[in-house]
């Protein structure tokens, strides 16, 4: 069985306080519903992540405790890691160069442009994006079908298995 990178955003966050750092932004209320409605089409999916890394600001700490909780993964087993905060495409690579041979479905919970620039690169192809340019729209998730070996991995490696973004869900899907 390959190993699978599944790449989230974190969900749309607020920008209501300007008190608050970019670091310090919490998810607005759209945020709040599709994090655990996405967590939730995981579970139904049967996936349920073996490594979950996640920025530590603080809407991607949410996205990722409403997702997990959902999954039933302890907060223990996240790994908050500062360097997916702001981070560029080698950021990256080097945080997934880190995750054990073991894992083999990881969740890595970001931020845009590194997340988009990730996919590309590994997903070998630029993807359909909406009108505004993104391609990993708030709460969306990719999953990659990758290679055994993360620690040197190259431009189109990988596959994309899908695409799922919170407004694909069902208003019947649960919260």
């Amino acid at each position: 069985m390959p190993r699978q990178l599944l790449i989230m955003r974190h969900a749309k966050s607020s920008w209501d306080d300007p008190s608050h750092t970019d670091f310090q932004r919490p998810l607005a209320g759209r945020g709040l519903r599709d994090a655990p409605r996405m967590g939730h089409w995981l579970h139904t999916q049967k996936l349920r992540p073996d490594c979950v890394l996640s920025s530590p600001a603080q809407r991607a700490q949410q996205t990722t405790l409403m997702v997990c909780n959902v999954l039933g993964i302890p907060q223990e087993a996240i790994t908050w890691n500062q360097t997916i905060y702001n981070a560029d495409l080698k950021d990256l690579l080097d945080v997934l160069a880190t995750v054990p041979g073991t894992a083999r479905l990881t969740l890595l919970v970001g931020h845009n442009p590194g997340l988009e620039f990730l996919y590309t690169f590994l997903g070998g192809r630029q993807p359909d994006c909406a009108n505004d340019g993104e391609l990993i729209k708030t709460a969306s998730q990719v999953l990659l079908r990758l290679p055994e070996d993360w620690s040197k991995l190259s431009p189109c490696c990988g596959s994309v298995v899908w695409v799922k973004h919170p407004k694909d869900l069902s208003a019947t899907d649960p919260e």
